[in-house]
């Protein structure tokens, strides 16, 4: 008798509480996984594949992508997802809002949200769910309705104050397409954390899992050092970026956010792709001085292998910036010493013709972010190997703790019950990043030349196959994961 859809043999199996990885066969049954235990019988199953001893993990948990933001939201969907399927990710949280860039437009979520939803819909290859941003008063007051539609999660930009998008001031009003005699500022960030806090109080059994994430750099100090920076001309390239947007702005705009989460009475607060030692230092004395706020640190992957040096060209331009090595070394400490929670790619596909404007190798023309999803598991393993952070803590980076931290309930874990979201990877075998070799669209990468030691050969997603041999198989069979609970 046929017990199970899907048997993966000879696997091991790579546990977010489990200090070592154990030799198992995983048994699916309606997209989720029914046994994990040695010797299933494959007469059980109606598909076997065999894992032929390469380590599983469990789907990663992207906390931090932006589809949509370059490329109309339908095109990213596709191509992006299956570049995601790349690297493992079986779950792409995106960051999304009114304004320009995105759909473009503003207006209530109400009908924006719909169309967004709508854009996504039956284009992914892996699941997917939403990060909002409450640009205006209307948004915050929307807050009840999108808990109900599904978000549990919501963003502050911190540098949108008075700073444009890649570099330059920008006039605010048009930018955000806020409504006139609003100001996107530290007032209106109180009213959103005050708004995200009502919200918990009026859905307790949701509260835990309703979080308020920031992009913790302080607009006026960017403003300040980009026109001193630009105006020296002494520095150039992702040098010059980072000198625009010092990590003094991090640390400021970590102290000043963690105050109003006191002030709000606001406990869930996540601190977005922490790029510098000052930034993770005033992340670790907030938490101190403020013992009640439930503080969550975030680091990307480039921020974690790439530097001002290494990085390939200006197609690294990223906000915030990547830094000098000593910055990359001391996020290394925090992680090894498990003051890091998640480990994300921030992917955000941005085209060559995008990327860069005129002339082509000015740092302050050129749009901020790119893409890396493919490039989070491989890098993170890579890294570790050489760094000493176990398989286990990996799986806690980028699976468990962000899934728990979101409401994603049924993800993040290779357990009896949970969605059968895995990964096999492939270690001790070298290989060269190619931007030619990705399912992106995007035509360079910064990780370009990089030596990986790690790669991720197959991926699953409830069960059904989306990469195999290291190559994007079948239709797109992603889903919508609402997290109301509904």
């Amino acid at each position: 008798m046929t017990a199970f859809e899907l048997l993966l043999r000879n696997v091991r199996v790579v546990r977010h509480d489990s200090a070592e990885p154990g030799l198992a066969d995983i048994g699916v049954v309606d997209g989720r996984i029914a046994r994990i235990a040695p010797g299933i019988d494959p007469a059980t199953a109606r598909s076997v594949v065999d894992g032929g001893g390469k380590l599983a993990f469990p789907g990663v948990v992207d906390a931090h992508q932006h589809w949509g933001i370059y490329n109309p939201l339908p095109e990213d969907t596709a191509s992006e997802s299956r570049a995601s399927a790349q690297g493992g990710v079986t779950t792409a949280l995106n960051y999304m809002r009114t304004g320009q860039y995105y759909l473009n437009r503003g207006g209530a979520y109400a009908d924006f949200f719909p169309e967004v939803l709508a854009a996504a819909d039956g284009r992914s290859y892996v699941d997917y769910a939403f990060h909002l941003a409450p640009m205006s008063r209307e948004h915050i007051s929307e807050l009840p309705h999108l808990v109900e539609s599904g978000v549990t999660s919501f963003k502050i930009f911190m540098f949108y104050g008075s700073h444009g998008l890649h570099g330059r001031s920008a006039d605010q009003n048009s930018f955000l397409m806020i409504p006139e005699g609003e100001r996107y500022d530290y007032a209106h960030f109180e009213f959103v954390m005050r708004g995200v806090q009502a919200v918990r109080e009026r859905f307790p059994d949701l509260a835990d899992q309703i979080s308020l994430s920031l992009h913790c750099e302080t607009a006026e100090i960017m403003s300040a050092y980009t026109k001193l920076v630009e105006e020296e001309g002494t520095l150039s390239g992702l040098a010059a970026y980072h000198a625009s947007r010092p990590p003094h702005s991090e640390g400021l705009a970590v102290s000043i956010a963690a105050y109003l989460a006191h002030e709000t009475g606001l406990p869930n607060i996540n601190l977005l792709h922490l790029s510098s030692a000052k930034a993770v230092d005033a992340a670790l004395r907030m938490a101190r001085a403020f013992p009640h706020i439930d503080f969550r640190r975030e680091v990307t992957i480039g921020h974690l292998v790439a530097d001002i040096t290494t990085a390939h060209g200006l197609g690294g331009k990223v906000n915030p910036p990547l830094r000098p090595r000593d910055d990359v070394e001391a996020l290394w400490t925090h992680v090894l010493d498990g003051e890091i929670d998640w480990v994300v790619s921030d992917h955000a596909c941005c085209r060559d013709e995008q990327k860069f404007g005129e002339p082509r190798d000015d740092i302050f023309v050129a749009k901020s972010g790119f893409g890396g999803a493919e490039y989070l598991l491989p890098g993170l393993l890579t890294e570790a190997a050489r760094r000493g952070l176990s398989h286990q803590r990996v799986a806690q980076l980028t699976s468990w703790n962000p899934a728990r931290r979101f409401g994603l309930t049924a993800k993040g874990a290779l357990a009896e019950g949970y969605d059968a979201d895995l990964c096999l990877v492939e270690e001790g075998t070298p290989w060269v990043v190619r931007a030619q070799d990705s399912e992106s669209t995007q035509e360079y990468t910064p990780f370009e030349g990089f030596k990986m030691t790690a790669r991720v050969t197959d991926t699953f997603l409830r069960g059904r196959q989306v990469l195999a041999a290291g190559r994007v198989v079948g239709e797109p069979t992603g889903r919508y994961v609402s997290r109301s609970g509904r």
